[in-house]
């Protein structure tokens, strides 16, 4: 009968402990709604994007479509595919975010140890004596050796859900890490695709501009052949001096500003920039603007642009903070149990009478803090609640960077088509205008205007095509990139 009574008490101290166990306390997690925006831009971008120059295939924009892993090889371009990739594999700022991910799941790892039992194992060997006070001076104080070994047990709980809070906040952190280091990717993608093509541009203006000094030249010869000639003043010679010199100038800061950008890309790299120069780089000529440019759903962005997926994961972690400062109000439990031997004689220390033992509970519950632990919970309600603020800005500012983008890639695309369409009429109007004038139909004046307007053309075209490609960039990057799991495979 006594058996039946220790084994009903058992089974109600098992059946109390499962109760407990299941007991959870703090806000359930609910995941945002998905934005309600139909769409980035208040009107709708058109599919199609007018061609660089008359002739050429227009882009495509595929709404729906998710963007393609290793998006920079739409640009065609093996020069640029082996920069992003040499940054992928050696950028100093990547690895520090993939060490950091690492130092998470380490984390992790540590707090869902408090799931298991805790065993520890002792050993000691002391000397002691005895007071005689103990006996109120009656007895004489023994000295004495006294020799322990025991296995230690100890297992925590999770009464009211702190040990599931603490490791849900710590998975979190893990997601962010994770979702961050995506996004350290992305923009280093981003970043060594614009240097390439800003230095593929500054490249091409600075041919253009040695080009502009040799056509200056050729005319200053003509001028002042017909200066000597005396059908011009030296006022003109002087005015076509001066437009070379000022030419010539311009082409110093343009290597400044190509020789910066390579030092960047060598930066991303991983590179000092004295090893800079044996790296082949991307000629403008030799990119193209990629065929078909996705557009992500609205709904589907939140769920790639790891900027979000991070601000949600920091959302579960602060959830999770809350329901550890409420799951601290209610009591915590121990359970410990110890097995060893003790003797005062090393040589009776595996006697059977030297065996000792100990089972344990223990609870302790707050009464009275002085309001610490309901200020913590307040407290961490508060955070939420900024953590969530902070999201919803995250959202935003994602939906912007997609409309920023494809009303770029809109009013760029027509732009670029005029340039082009302008440095054709000024490259006529330039021939035209240097034959008339050896010939005398063409005075000076049209002639220097005209070689203005040509060299402006080629410039500003130059731009408005790095411009082009640059807004394709920004769009890949505004879209998240690919998605993780097509990145995975």
């Amino acid at each position: 009968m006594a058996f039946t009574s220790r084994s009903q008490a058992r089974a109600a101290s098992l059946a109390l402990c499962g109760a407990l166990a299941a007991c959870s306390v703090g806000p359930a997690y609910v995941k945002p709604a998905p934005p309600e925006a139909a769409g980035y831009t208040a009107s709708p971008p058109p599919t199609t994007l007018a061609a660089a120059r008359p002739g050429a295939a227009e882009q495509r924009l595929d709404y729906g479509a998710a963007v393609a892993p290793r998006w920079w090889r739409q640009f065609g371009s093996p020069a640029l595919d082996r920069l992003v990739e040499r940054a992928l594999e050696n950028n100093p700022g990547l690895e520090a975010a993939q060490r950091t991910l690492e130092q998470a799941r380490y984390e992790l790892e540590a707090v869902r140890g408090i799931f298991a039992p805790q065993v520890a194992l002792g050993a000691g060997a002391a000397r002691e004596r005895s007071s005689g006070a103990t006996s109120g001076g009656l007895a004489k104080p023994l000295v004495y050796d006294l020799y322990t070994g025991q296995v230690n047990v100890s297992y925590y709980p999770d009464a009211f859900g702190l040990n599931r809070l603490v490791a849900q906040n710590a998975q979190a952190q893990v997601d962010v890490a994770r979702e961050q280091l995506r996004a350290s990717q992305l923009v280093l993608e981003g970043g060594v695709a614009n240097a390439a093509i800003g230095f593929a541009a500054l490249e091409a203006q600075i041919e253009a501009s040695e080009k502009a000094v040799t056509d200056q030249r050729e005319i200053l010869a003509l001028v002042r052949g017909q200066y000597a000639a005396g059908a011009v003043s030296q006022l003109q010679v002087a005015t076509q001096e001066s437009e070379l010199s000022a030419t010539e100038a311009q082409v110093p800061a343009l290597q400044l500003a190509r020789d910066r950008t390579r030092h960047l890309l060598a930066t991303y790299l991983g590179d000092f920039p004295s090893q800079a120069e044996g790296t082949a780089l991307p000629r403008l000529a030799a990119l193209r603007l990629p065929p078909k440019l996705p557009v992500s759903l609205p709904a589907t962005l939140v769920r790639v642009r790891p900027d979000v997926r991070a601000a949600e994961a920091q959302l579960r972690a602060a959830n999770a903070q809350v329901g550890e400062a409420v799951a601290r109000l209610y009591p915590s439990l121990e359970l410990s149990a110890g097995l060893g031997k003790q003797s005062n004689a090393w040589g009776a220390l595996f006697d059977p009478a030297s065996r000792v033992w100990s089972l344990a509970a223990a609870a302790a519950a707050p009464i009275y803090d002085g309001g610490t632990l309901r200020a913590q919970r307040q407290a961490a309600e508060s955070a939420y609640k900024a953590v969530f603020a902070d999201y919803r800005g995250t959202v935003l500012a994602a939906f912007r960077d997609v409309a920023d983008a494809l009303r770029a890639l809109q009013r760029d695309a027509a732009a670029l088509q005029a340039r082009a369409r302008a440095l054709d009429a000024a490259q006529t109007g330039f021939r035209l205008a240097r034959s008339q004038y050896r010939e005398g139909a063409v005075d000076y004046l049209g002639l220097l205007t005209s070689e203005v307007q040509v060299q402006n053309a080629r410039s500003a075209y130059i731009v408005a095509v790095s411009q082009r490609y640059a807004d394709c960039v920004a769009l890949y990057v505004a879209l998240g990139g690919a998605p993780a799991a097509a990145q995975e495979n």
